[in-house]
């Protein structure tokens, strides 16, 4: 398992949480946002999950680095979470079925859009694999 971020607190504090519950875990700081690299590996993972994160530029070097057969976990805000708070940036909120077209050609799993209570929030949430190449 590999969990990265650009945030060294961040990792610590992922860590510390895996230790307690006897997982082995690989950190990597990585800002996966700096401009013209790909930091992800092609074909690497059988799995890749993303919570309360969007770089557009990132998708299509995530969809390559998912083995095919692998699996996408994604959830992520989506424009009507400005009623509930942040993020606001529209940067970092999906429009409408954009998270679902960017994968449409995988086979869908599950996929969820809509505001989740407890906090209240705006999210749009996919399981998804990523087809074998014919």
């Amino acid at each position: 398992m590999v969990c990265c971020d650009r945030s060294r607190e961040a990792l610590r504090c992922a860590e510390r949480k895996a230790a307690a519950l006897g997982i082995s875990m690989e950190t990597w700081e990585v800002d996966l946002e700096v401009s013209g690299t790909n930091p992800l590996p092609e074909d690497a993972y059988s799995g890749v999950i993303v919570f309360r994160y969007l770089h557009r530029p990132l998708i299509p070097f995530i969809k390559k680095a998912i083995k095919p057969g692998g699996i996408l976990i994604y959830e992520t805000f989506t424009v009507e979470q400005r009623r509930f708070g942040k993020p606001r940036n529209p940067d970092h909120l999906l429009e409408p079925g954009e998270l679902l077209g960017w994968f449409s050609h995988w086979i869908v799993i599950h996929y969820f859009e809509g505001i989740l209570p407890d906090p209240p929030r705006a999210v749009a949430q996919l399981v998804s694999r990523k087809p074998h190449v014919a």
